[in-house]
Order: structure tokens, then C-alpha cells, then sequence
């Protein structure tokens, strides 16, 4: 049955949200079964449609194998594919055959003829390429659907591939699985301040990524290499129309039209830049105080540990002085006592008569 053009914008106005799982189980499946070689890995995904959104949730490697130099030479196991869809089914009953992946990194002449395969399980298979090994920063995932293409020359139509949007969303019990998966490879060493920073620079990246692609295609359209996509025209139009006018000078300064240093843009600018200054400079104060507190503090302790050890030295020395007089006066008492007992005997000695 031929897809019509309402079918077609239908299926592109859905978002695939692809969780966690779907990706660490390709990852897995590459590097188990076609690391370090130039095959590509294929497999089923399971989950959920509700309403424009079709969420992966699952997915489980498939048998296959296909001729390098014939692309139209290749193999799948069904028995495979709905012996386990059916043992997934028991697990978890809303979880349907949605489409397949593979490991691209980009489409390939034969996705068309597998993908026709995969209606046998459901009407608009999904194709999701998981890029296990990316060399760009971004979402490593590109989701599309087969379409009918209608010429303009009133030939035949001929399928094709269209791009729908993808994200990567996760629940909350995943969330703290795949955390508890990437603690051993995280660098504890790094602080929070440092992985925002490096999350705005790779997603600045990202951002110069795709506006340099952007760029390539419009000069290719203006060479005459690629035809006039009215589509993604009117895409890249709104996308201009949600940048802000830089060049907008404010009520109160009719003559300052066309500068950029009065526009209320700039001017909200500094008042963000002054906000965030005011706080930095709050905070470089509060720490400055609790430094000075902290410096009083350990001042107060160490002349109250000092006067303590004064303290007890001089209660050393009392007793030390006490000793002393001690051992003394008992060292004078003996001298006194011998020196009594010598005299009682010389006046024994002169009272005895001579004879």
C-alpha cells in the first residue's frame, strides 16, 4: 500500500524518544560481536507508541550477515526475531516491535530491502542508527522512516528514508542504573564547576557542528547541487525568526537606531552580566569574611594553647621549687641532727672523770 503525503508528514512529525538501555545494549553488541572490523551490527527494538511519540524502550541482537561486495546479499533470522520478540512479549506486554537498528555510521543502499522485511512485524518499521563510535559531539542516534517519494515529473514513486526528530530520555529507575554504571569511568577529581563547563563546550560544539552543515546545504542549494527543499527552508526560517534582533534600539533613544551598545539587547546583557557580577562579588565577600572568621578563631585558639602551656610550665616550676626547698630542708634537718648528736657527745665525753 503506497504511503500517501499525509502519511509521510505524519510519521516525520513523530519524536522517537530512545532510552539509555537501547544505546549500552548496541554499544555492547558491537564490541562483542564486530570491533575493530568494518561490519555493522543490526537488531530489534521493542517499546511504545502513545500518540506522536514512539518510545524505544528495549532492544535485542539479531543474526545477520551480508555480502560486502553485493549489498543485495543478505541474511536474517527470522525464526530468531519472533521466537525472541515473543519471550519479550512475556516480560513486558506493551512492549511491541517498533522498527531496527544498526551501527552505520550512516544509511546503506541495502536499508530499503531490510527495512521492507521488518513490515512483516509492524506497518512503519522505525530505523534508528546508533553511531557506537562517534567522532562529533551530539546525540549519537538518527531516527527515520521509509516513505513513498512522489516526483514532481509524474515518474513512479521510489522509497526513500526521511529523518524524524530524535531524543535520548531516560526514567527514573534508569537514570540511576546508568549512573551507577558510569561511576566507575567517572573522574571524581572533577568538580561540578568543570563539568558545566565542559557540558557548554561540547555543547557549543555541537552547535557549530550543525550551523556549519547548515551552511553546506544552502550553498549547495545555491550551486544547483541539491533542489529547493521548501520544507527545510521554512525550517531554517523559523529557527532565524527565534534569533534575537541585536540592532533594536530602545523607545526612550529614537537616535540611537542601528547601535548595538543601546539596543535592549545589550542592555539586558549588562543588566544579566551586572546580576551575575553582583553575586560573584557577594559570594568573594562572604568567603573573605568566613576566612577572616575562621583566621580570628585560630588566633584565639593558639594564644589560649600557648597561655595553657605557660600554664602548666609554671605550675611545673612551682612544684620543681617545691621539691627543691623539700629535699633541702630535709638535707638541713639531717646536717642539724648529726651536728646535735656530735655535741651531746663531746659534753658526755667532758663530763666523764678522768682517771
Amino acid at each position: 500500500m503506497p504511503t500517501t503525503t499525509s502519511d509521510a508528514l505524519s510519521l516525520v512529525g513523530q519524536v522517537v524518544v530512545i532510552a539509555p538501555l537501547v544505546l549500552l545494549s548496541a554499544a555492547d553488541h558491537y564490541h562483542r560481536s564486530a570491533k575493530g572490523t568494518r561490519r555493522r551490527v543490526v537488531g530489534c527494538l521493542l517499546g511504545s507508541k502513545e500518540g506522536n511519540r514512539v518510545r524505544v524502550t528495549n532492544s535485542f541482537a539479531i543474526p545477520f550477515e551480508e555480502d560486502e561486495r553485493d549489498s543485495a546479499v543478505f541474511f536474517a533470522d527470522h525464526t530468531y526475531i519472533e521466537n525472541f520478540a515473543e519471550m519479550a512479549r512475556k516480560v513486558n506486554a506493551r512492549e511491541r516491535i517498533l522498527g531496527w537498528y544498526h551501527s552505520g555510521p550512516r544509511l546503506r543502499s541495502n536499508d530499503l530491502f531490510i527495512n521492507e522485511l521488518f513490515k512483516k512485524y509492524t506497518p512503519n518499521p522505525l530505523l534508528v542508527i546508533i553511531d557506537v563510535q562517534p567522532k562529533e559531539v551530539g546525540v549519537p542516534t538518527d531516527a527515520y522512516f521509509a516513505v513513498d517519494e512522489i516526483k514532481d515529473d509524474g515518474t513512479s514513486t521510489s522509497k526513500t528514508f526521511v529523518h524524524t526528530p530524535s531524543t535520548i530520555e531516560a526514567e527514573e529507575a534508569e537514570e540511576i542504573g546508568v549512573e551507577h554504571l558510569l561511576r566507575d569511568i567517572r573522574d571524581v577529581a572533577v568538580g561540578t564547576l568543570s563539568t558545566r563547563i565542559t557540558a557548554q563546550l561540547q555543547s557549543l560544539q555541537g552547535l557549530h557542528l550543525r550551523l556549519r552543515e547548515i551552511g553546506a546545504y544552502l550553498q549547495k542549494v545555491l550551486d544547483g547541487d541539491l533542489p529547493v527543499n521548501h520544507d527545510i527552508l521554512g525550517n531554517l526560517q523559523d529557527i532565524f525568526n527565534l534569533l534575537p534582533n541585536i540592532s533594536t534600539p530602545p523607545a526612550s533613544k529614537p537616535g540611537a537606531a542601528g547601535s548595538v551598545e543601546n539596543s535592549e539587547l545589550a542592555r539586558a546583557m549588562r543588566v544579566k552580566t551586572n546580576d551575575q557580577l553582583m553575586t560573584i562579588y557577594l559570594s568573594s565577600l562572604v568567603r573573605a569574611i568566613t576566612a577572616f572568621h575562621d583566621l580570628i578563631d585560630n588566633k584565639i585558639q593558639n594564644r589560649q594553647q600557648a597561655e595553657e602551656k605557660e600554664g602548666k610550665k609554671d605550675e611545673k616550676k612551682v612544684e620543681d621549687g617545691k621539691k627543691e626547698e623539700g629535699e633541702k630542708e630535709k638535707t638541713n634537718g639531717a646536717v642539724n641532727g648529726e651536728a646535735k648528736k656530735d655535741g651531746a657527745a663531746a659534753e658526755d665525753s667532758s663530763k666523764t672523770p678522768k682517771k
